[in-house]
């Protein structure tokens, strides 16, 4: 089985590529040394690596930063899908700290590392090819987790209103912010290209989120808040006037 490469691994492998083609392009004087280049990496991929004891870097103060291939403006579409991203990781990093079960906390793991390695091929220009791809596989995972997921607790029949222990609401936000990140991910799509596991990736993760909370519930025996329409709302306001009415 072929070694799940880590974040640091992919970062480096695009960080020596640029340095390299930097030195090729670069005149011999003034050339960034490996140190200062990979200081670099707040503003490549918005993840941080202390290199040389410094952690700014002053490269993004004009509002452009490194992508593999060249420079780019923060608000271009690349920045904001990766960016987008780095937000539901870090959302996902909130909620491991909320699962007392450490299987689920390997499925967090699992996830934020595929997340990873999908950052390093959106930051990727179309001109040069990302040192690391997500694999099909990894969309089969989620697929099969989502299965079990289900077939445990299963999904009610009507619209789910989120919430439920602290880690199923977060689950729940997780899953708001995937399917923004997948959005991002679409726009970029459209001028630029994106391989399609990567939007299969996004759009499975946010069903495994929604069938994760679901399951964290149905767990600590909590029972789900479903939305039932118009005959719902109704019920709602009755209750709202009898307490008005006492009043």
């Amino acid at each position: 089985m072929a070694k799940h490469p880590t974040p640091s691994e992919g970062f480096a492998q695009i960080f020596a590529n640029q340095l390299d083609e930097r030195h090729r392009n670069s005149p011999p004087r003034g050339r960034t040394t490996l140190a200062q280049f990979c200081s670099v990496s707040r503003d490549a991929l918005e993840v941080t690596i202390i290199v040389a004891g410094r952690l700014y870097t002053r490269r993004g103060d004009d509002g452009e930063t490194d992508l593999m291939g060249g420079r780019v403006a923060k608000n271009h579409p690349r920045v904001v899908a990766y960016g987008t991203l780095d937000e539901l990781n870090a959302v996902l990093g909130l909620l491991r700290t909320h699962l007392a079960d450490r299987r689920w906390e390997r499925w967090l793991d699992a996830i934020q590392r595929d997340l990873f390695v999908v950052g390093t091929e959106l930051a990727t220009a179309p001109s040069h090819a990302p040192p690391l791809r997500l694999s099909a596989k990894r969309v089969a995972a989620l697929e099969r987790q989502i299965d079990r997921f289900q077939r445990e607790a299963p999904t009610p029949p009507l619209f789910v209103l989120p919430g439920g222990t602290p880690a199923a609401a977060l689950a729940h936000f997780a899953r708001t912010v995937c399917r923004r990140a997948e959005r991002k991910v679409v726009a970029l799509a459209q001028s630029e290209p994106v391989r399609p596991v990567v939007l299969k990736y996004l759009n499975r993760l946010s069903d495994w989120l929604f069938a994760f909370a679901l399951l964290l519930n149905h767990r600590s025996g909590v029972a789900e808040r479903l939305w039932h329409g118009r005959k719902g709302m109704a019920r709602h306001k009755g209750k709202r006037s009898k307490i008005s009415g006492r009043r």
